[in-house]
């Protein structure tokens, strides 16, 4: 008889920032009921991926396993958790769980997508618990820069495994609950079999600041501001904008919310009573008819998002709110990593205009939401691991809260990649098989494989441009008119001034001259050797081998 088994497997953000979903298995090989955790995207960079959105883990094996999929929980409502599920749940169509905050933020989010597809979700009350058989989730309470971040106490018939999600331990936070230590104390106490565990911070020693520090930090800085004021964080860090309220109003300054994800996610908070007691906020066409001194400006761009509120302030294109010498603009963040070059564009464009730009480089305007080491070392006090796997970060993170932890005496320390199955129980853990994992593509209104034809022609694309030659020829082989030469992203001349499209116009008429008689007759032999002949002269001229396109059109 197979024997009944307890795994874990990461599809996503194991390696690497965001993109986070995980799998929990419980049965023998043939018959294994799953637990999914998260579903979140990370974002692309254009010069890597042109034209690509978002990147979403490859569901191919969930798919595959969908009748044996019992659900699908939310650790908490920030993008790289649940940022994917609008276009994969229609995919897999499982129950889907999430407290109220969660769940509103998510309606929320689906409500601006044009044509989304209605997804129920089952709200769970916050810290309390849901039974999907033969897994026992309890919602147990942790601080990080969104409301009702949770940690999940998976309890299974071969062991309790820890999934912290995001957290941190802030005594002071200004919005939501601590960091339940009670409830993780106890779990220890209890036994706990397996903690996966987040390891974004694991390089940073000592212990994350809290957000009461960064709320005095920022009523300064409100206070003594000259003129005008912009601040700018995550969309969803509604401490940070409980924070912004309470310092522009000790400041007697209007705040005005300029970009729609801080609208939506204002509007969910105070629905949801993360705002109760805050003061109205403006919509941005009041901006202008505000004096300086009575302004602040809650912008959405902080990772320096094109389209977003700040960039197009930097860039002077905001129909409703400009900035000018003298203003203060407070970065109340840090870049993603992969985001640094479009924020310091952001922030060199606002510099340019005179504005006085503010970051945590100069003051404590930022806290992190994740763990540094002494709250790792803490978490694994608390909860006595058998086991621990680092998770929720790139390569360098995970090897740090593995050494970390195997000092703080966890017996059994096991680091892996996405898609490795590790059997947690029963017996020593292990990786014992390899599942389908991978990366998706968000391409405009489609999702695509990360091999896709079009992402790839487009960096080539992007790299040495496309020729286009059109040739028209007669029934007995022979060339009817002029070829129609066009480039596209390649330079007009070579080094001694040639005109390169002349250059390809000779070099398309030698190729075709030089043909058998016969072969001048078939389309194929026709267009194959004059796209050889083309992106070859371009490139002995250019040092650059664009894609070459070929029609030929037979009359």
């Amino acid at each position: 008889m197979a024997q009944s088994e307890l795994v874990f497997a990461p599809l996503g953000g194991v390696g690497e920032i965001g993109m986070n979903l995980s799998i929990y298995g419980v049965g023998d090989a043939r018959a294994r009921k799953w637990l999914v955790v998260d579903c979140g995207v990370s974002f692309a960079a254009e010069e890597h991926l042109p034209g690509v959105d978002l990147i979403m883990p490859d569901i191919r094996f969930l798919l595959a396993q969908r009748k044996n999929i019992v659900g699908l929980v939310l650790t908490h409502g920030h993008e790289d958790h649940m940022g994917a599920l609008l276009d994969l749940w229609p995919r897999l169509n499982v129950p889907l769980y999430a407290t109220p905050f969660t769940a509103a933020l998510f309606e929320a989010r689906r409500l601006s997508e044009p044509g989304a597809r209605k997804i129920p979700i089952t709200v769970v009350p916050r810290g309390g618990r849901v039974t999907l058989d033969p897994f026992i989730i309890d919602f147990i309470s942790v601080a990080h820069s969104i409301p009702e971040s949770h940690a999940l106490a998976i309890r299974t018939p071969l062991g309790t495994v820890l999934h912290t999600g995001d957290w941190k331990i802030d005594p002071t936070p200004l919005v939501g609950a601590v960091t339940d230590v009670a409830r993780l104390s106890a779990l220890g106490e209890e036994g706990v079999l397996a903690l996966i565990g987040d390891s974004t911070n694991a390089i940073r020693d000592g212990r994350s600041p809290s957000e009461a520090d960064v709320a005095k930090t920022l009523a300064e800085l409100v206070r003594t501001a000259p003129a005008r004021v912009a601040v700018t964080t995550f969309a969803s860090h509604v401490d940070r904008i409980r924070a912004v309220a309470a310092a522009a109003r000790a400041a007697d300054r209007e705040v005005i919310v300029v970009g729609r994800a801080m609208e939506r996610v204002i509007a969910v908070a105070r629905e949801t009573g993360y705002l109760d007691g805050v003061q109205d906020f403006r919509g941005p066409e009041t901006y202008g008819y505000l004096p300086p001194d009575k302004v602040l400006a809650l912008c959405t761009g902080s990772q320096g998002e094109p389209r977003a509120a700040l960039a197009r302030i930097a860039e002077d294109e905001h129909p409703e709110v400009t900035l000018s010498r003298g203003d203060r603009v407070i970065f109340s963040s840090r870049a993603i990593p992969g985001n640094e070059k479009a924020v310091d564009r952001v922030i060199n464009g606002l510099i340019a205009q005179g504005v006085e730009v503010i970051t945590d480089r100069d003051h404590l305007v930022h806290v992190s939401g994740h763990p540094r080491r002494a709250e790792l070392v803490e978490m694994i006090g608390w909860l006595k691991p058998r086991i621990l796997i680092p998770a929720h970060g790139e390569a360098l993170h995970l090897a740090e809260h593995a050494k970390l932890a195997r000092r703080a005496g966890v017996p059994e320390v096991l680091v892996c990649r996405n898609g490795d199955l590790v059997r947690l129980a029963p017996g020593p853990a292990e990786i014992v098989e390899e599942v389908p994992s991978g990366r998706l593509y968000k391409d405009g209104t489609l999702v695509v494989e990360s091999e896709a034809r079009a992402v790839t022609a487009r960096r080539r694309l992007g790299f040495a441009g496309i020729v286009s030659v059109a040739l028209v020829l007669s029934e007995k082989g022979e060339l009817a008119a002029d070829p129609e030469i066009d480039l596209t992203g390649i330079p007009e001349t070579d080094a001694d001034g040639t005109a390169i499209a002349e250059i390809v116009r000779e070099t398309v008429e030698d190729t075709f001259e030089s043909l058998p008689k016969p072969r001048r007759r078939d389309p194929e032999s026709v267009a194959e050797a004059v796209r050889r002949a083309a992106r070859a002269a371009i490139a002995e001229c250019w040092g650059k081998k664009p894609i070459c396109h070929v029609h030929v059109l037979m009359v």
